[in-house]
């Protein structure tokens, strides 16, 4: 840091805030610290009474807020993503698609331990739109050394912190089961929600086939989806531990793995997960139809953007798997998957 003549200060970066005090009209920093002076400041400057300047002088081994903040932006940016400029060592990104954010979190949690910069983002695994405020990243002090931003570089390699993977057009399948549907003695109400869910996200349904309780006409069902072209099938109903509830399975019988049958999540504690080679076969439990956001609202955009998931993935879901039932329903702003 040096002092300067305002007059000489055009091109130099201020090491505080200027500010402007208009009794009953402002109070406010007319220039802030790590502002980059220009031609034109300088008569603002002499009129709030600045006649000279401390200003960041370069220093061998030392990077600018906003050249670090630069650094912290070449790991953190994943594809379909746009950053703004950077501004008293903070860049912002935001999303260029609709998809499902990733992030490393090992990566995010090991670079603010470092101290001095903060990567502050939104959850993980959830879904954004277009124009979404992905992560804000600061670098704190005006100046920083370099080899602490080579370090981040290092620890982050070269694969990104933050990553959208976009939604993809899919074609799925809905199995309807339900003896009482399948008999016509009460009106299928499971299917309209589901299909619902589905083209939130993007996802055409081809159609739905209604059938028995009896697990091979719901096998067979699955199949015929498969072999027609669906890329993903959703089976409603016949969840649970009773004996007549034989979707399991069914979903079993049709499929090469299981991933899972039951989650640490309220509600939804009896879906199932499983894979037909590639193909995923859900089977959602009875609360699907009535609740607001259920462990089908965090499985399904995985999903959709093509993620295989694992028996951790749902291991994982037990903190911040209950939801509250809030009266208005602010999902996916509030604590539920989280």
């Amino acid at each position: 840091m040096k002092l300067i003549r305002t007059e000489d200060a055009a091109g130099s970066v201020l090491c505080h805030d200027i500010t402007q005090i208009i009794p009953g009209v402002v109070k406010d920093a007319v220039f802030r610290k790590g502002h980059v002076v220009t031609e034109e400041d300088i008569p603002v400057l002499l009129s709030v009474g600045k006649e000279h300047l401390y200003v960041w002088e370069k220093e061998e081994g030392m990077l600018h807020e906003n050249e670090a903040a630069e650094i912290l932006r070449q790991v953190c940016q994943g594809e379909y993503m746009k950053a703004s400029e950077p501004k008293e060592g903070k860049i912002e990104l935001t999303a260029e698609t609709d998809g499902l954010l990733k992030i490393d979190r090992e990566k995010l949690n090991a670079v603010n331990a470092m101290g001095q910069m903060v990567l502050a983002s939104r959850h993980g695994n959830f879904p954004v739109k277009k124009d979404d405020k992905i992560v804000g990243m600061r670098v704190v002090p005006l100046v920083i050394e370099e080899e602490k931003m080579n370090r981040v570089k290092e620890i982050c390699g070269d694969e990104p912190v933050f990553k959208i993977l976009p939604f993809r057009a899919l074609k799925a399948g809905i199995v309807t089961t339900g003896s009482e549907v399948f008999h016509g003695r009460i009106k299928d109400s499971f299917t309209p929600v589901v299909k619902g869910k589905l083209e939130e996200l993007g996802v055409e349904v081809m159609g739905n086939t209604v059938c028995d309780d009896k697990p091979e006409m719901v096998t067979e069902a699955i199949r015929e989806w498969i072999d027609r072209g669906a890329q993903m099938i959703v089976c409603t109903g016949g969840m649970s531990v009773d004996p007549d509830d034989r979707t399991p399975l069914a979903i079993r019988n049709a499929t090469d793995t299981v991933v899972t049958y039951g989650a640490p999540v309220l509600p939804g504690a009896m879906f199932m997960l499983a894979y037909a080679g590639e193909i995923p076969v859900m089977g959602l439990p009875g609360c699907v139809m009535y609740a607001k956001r259920t462990i089908f609202d965090l499985v399904l955009p995985r999903v959709v953007a093509g993620e295989r998931l694992s028996e951790n993935d749902f291991h994982v879901l037990g903190e911040g798997g209950l939801c509250l039932n809030c009266d208005v329903c602010t999902y996916p702003n509030c604590g539920f998957g989280k």
